[in-house]
């Protein structure tokens, strides 16, 4: 997790994010709340004894959403760390000295995939925000948008041993920029906006695929997507007990039968995130970047 130190609305990522909100609020007072938010997340998941490494950002380069590390790196087994090409250019600038040093220190004998230079190419793949792993079954989803290329999710699948399965989702009318908002994997159950998905085959797909894997489908409406209910991600004690963490704003949205049938798998974990959710477009999954 990156801790923040000029977090803030980023007009270069509010282009094709619906999620972000410009409310004109002061800089300092936004940084300030969402620093706030961020440590309490942090201390919420130490207390349940989930194992969390912090880095500081730095203020130069400035980078306003440094505070969602899972869209430029995901960790693979075998000590394997992807580097993804990034849609924003001051996002880009988010792949800092001071966040090798700290990963390189934690796992010295790291092997890197960088796929980087294909910003250059104008080709996007925003990490596990543009693809949800199903780890246990080698299956990941993606849906297209602008920052999620679909030959270069099927290269990087291929290069993983994945089966890449990519659709659309559409909310009012435009694409979903990242799946992650849409669609959150654990091991017995996906959550899921099917609702967002304009084709009844890749539903009906979508569906057949869970079947077949024994995952239980919960289903969330759009309305409760944009309320970042499907911003979700199951995480893991140092025990290895199970634990869903999703934002309070996103808890709030659910029905009681969503919830109990959540909770019969894992424990919930509701940190209040509002003013990273307003001003970054973002929520409690995409501030992990999950080490494996």
């Amino acid at each position: 997790m990156i801790r923040p130190c000029c977090f803030g609305f980023n007009p270069q990522t509010a282009v094709n994010n619906a999620f972000q909100v410009a409310t004109g609020e002061d800089a300092a007072l936004v940084q300030h709340k969402a620093l706030a938010e961020f440590d309490r997340y942090v201390a919420l998941l130490r207390k349940h004894d989930i194992e969390v490494m912090v880095v500081q950002d730095t203020p130069q380069p400035h980078t306003p959403d440094s505070i969602f590390p899972n869209n430029w790196i995901s960790f693979h087994p075998g000590q394997l760390a992807v580097l993804y090409p990034m849609y924003a250019p001051n996002r880009r600038l988010e792949r800092k000295k001071s966040v090798f040093q700290a990963i390189q220190e934690y796992s010295p004998r790291i092997r890197w995939i960088d796929m980087s230079p294909r910003e250059r190419e104008n080709r996007f793949l925003e990490g596990t925000g543009s693809m949800i792993f199903d780890r246990e079954n080698y299956r990941a989803y993606a849906c297209r948008s602008p920052r999620t290329d679909e030959g270069l999710f099927r290269d990087i699948c291929e290069t993983l041993g994945y089966h890449a399965i990519c659709f659309d989702a559409l909310n009012k009318g435009s694409a979903i920029y990242h799946t992650n908002v849409m669609m959150c994997m654990a091991q017995s159950y996906v959550v899921i906006c099917l609702e967002s998905i304009p084709s009844e085959s890749d539903r009906h797909m979508l569906r057949d695929i869970f079947k077949q894997d024994n995952k239980t489908v919960v289903e969330i409406t759009t309305g409760q997507m944009n309320h970042f209910a499907g911003n979700m991600f199951q995480v893991f004690s140092r025990k290895n007990e199970p634990f869903l963490v999703m934002s309070k704003r996103a808890y709030t949205v659910l029905t009681p039968y969503q919830r109990k049938v959540l909770r019969s798998f894992n424990k919930l974990i509701t940190p209040d995130l509002d003013a990273i959710e307003t001003h970054g477009g973002g929520s409690a999954r995409c501030m992990l970047a999950e080490v494996v």
